[in-house]
């Protein structure tokens, strides 16, 4: 073995940035991937189209990642966004932001930043091996020795754990990373779906709304169950994780603005993905219900005030037909069903108490929550190696010598908008330089 050998488990966005950086502080680098080919997650990013990352400035860009952000500023200070954007124009990738920051390749093809990143690896030289699947890290008197693959003993000095969460487990991220350092007796945070579609208890309700995609309406999540919510209290600005501002107030879990949509089994979209994190793990504590306010640029008395007149303008129209101006089609017999008001029964003969139970269902359409989806279907995995037993300063096991992590394996995670790619990247580089730095001596 050389000296200054480092291995890297897992050809990922952190995993290759890793390399790359290791071999260029002038370490003999070795990466190992178990799937055929390099990047399989890169490559569904974003659509396929790769959120490399978001404009957003530092201050805004930690608080994405909730309460384990700050363990990020060491990492964002040394490789950041226009470091990583530098590095993809060097190899031919020119890139574009869009709404909410969201920065994705002039291209649209995610296989651009997964070639610039091979080249980046081939071009310093690395050992690059595919379909080797790593089943074991060696330790010798707390240090690393090497790796053990199913075929065969590698060594080492230094070993990155690149290999991702469990979300998406046919991309390859199967909690292998959590397994081998559970093994050398880290700490893992529970792993828990992060950017994962809700499951409601209501699910007959669910399914007849199947398809319908709800556009500018408020979702906020409540830490009790449906009928126990108190609409007087609703929040009519976002707060939550990541939001900057007051903490929601109990049982006030998560709300959020933005566009969603119903499933045959529950609630998705973009707004839902961003709380099921939050949603998951109130679901720990004790039920948890969400509720939709289908018209949220309108108060309680205003929503009601344009009931009647519409009801007053439509006198002689259908209950059924009214609706038609209120809400998408699908909606319509749900909403019939569910206010217990006869679909032919005419506008002015629609009394006060029936105007008040279409008020409720139009300003605060209520599922309990059942689960969520499990995390081979989440976008991201929460949890992971604790980071209490990790140094933020150079991604180093405070317990194994030569040991370093990276990326998604690690207790991190952060909504859509390319901050989870930007965290794997800026991680990735500085867990290959501090390796390098270790085998060389100099750590």
């Amino acid at each position: 073995m050389k000296s200054n050998r480092i291995i890297v488990i897992g050809a990922g966005a952190g995993g290759m940035l890793a390399a790359g950086r290791a071999a260029e502080a002038g370490a003999e680098v070795l990466l190992l991937e178990k799937n055929a080919s390099p990047g399989s997650k890169i490559l569904i990013s974003g659509k396929t189209r790769c959120n490399v990352s978001n404009s957003k400035e530092l201050e805004e860009f930690i608080p994405m990642f909730g309460a384990n952000g700050r363990f990020l500023y060491s990492a964002f200070s040394r490789f950041f966004r226009e470091d990583l954007l530098a590095l993809l124009k060097r190899y031919g990738v020119e890139t574009k932001t869009e709404r909410g920051g969201r920065i994705f390749p002039v291209s649209d093809n995610a296989e651009d930043v997964v070639r610039a990143l091979k080249k980046y690896t081939a071009d310093n030289n690395i050992s690059f091996q595919t379909g080797v699947k790593v089943t074991d890290i060696i330790t010798m008197d707390g240090q690393i020795t090497g790796v053990k693959t199913e075929t065969q003993t590698y060594p080492a000095m230094a070993v990155i754990i690149a290999t991702g969460g469990a979300s998406y487990p046919a991309t390859g991220s199967t909690g292998d990373g959590c397994r081998m350092a559970s093994a050398l007796n880290h700490t893992i945070v529970t792993l828990r779906p992060s950017l994962v579609p809700l499951v409601v208890e209501e699910i007959e309700l669910a399914k007849s709304m199947q398809g319908v995609t709800l556009k500018n309406v408020r979702l906020t999540a409540y830490q009790c169950a449906s009928e126990e919510i108190d609409v007087s209290a609703a929040p009519t600005k976002d707060c939550g994780r990541g939001i900057p501002g007051k903490k929601p107030k109990p049982p006030i879990i998560e709300s959020r603005m933005g566009d969603m949509m119903m499933t045959h089994f529950g609630v998705g979209g973009p707004i839902t993905l961003l709380m099921s994190l939050s949603v998951a793990e109130a679901l720990e504590k004790g039920p948890v219900s969400v509720a939709i306010d289908l018209k949220p640029a309108l108060s309680f008395k205003e929503l009601g005030e344009r009931l009647q007149r519409d009801f007053d303008t439509y006198s002689k129209r259908s209950f059924h037909n009214i609706l038609k101006e209120l809400l998408p089609q699908k909606l319509i017999e749900p909403f019939v069903q569910m206010s217990h008001i006869e679909a032919h029964k005419f506008g002015n003969q629609i009394n006060a108490a029936e105007r008040e139970r279409l008020l409720m269902l139009l300003k605060s359409l209520r599922f309990n929550i059942k689960s969520t989806l499990p995390l081979s279907s989440a976008m991201v995995t929460a949890g992971g190696v604790s980071l209490k037993e990790i140094d933020p300063r150079t991604m180093g096991s405070k317990l194994v010598k030569g040991l370093y992590f990276c990326g998604e394996v690690m207790d991190i995670d952060a909504e859509t908008g390319g901050y989870n790619l930007q965290a794997a990247f800026s991680t990735g580089y500085v867990a290959g330089e501090s390796a390098a730095s270790f085998v060389r001596g100099i750590g």
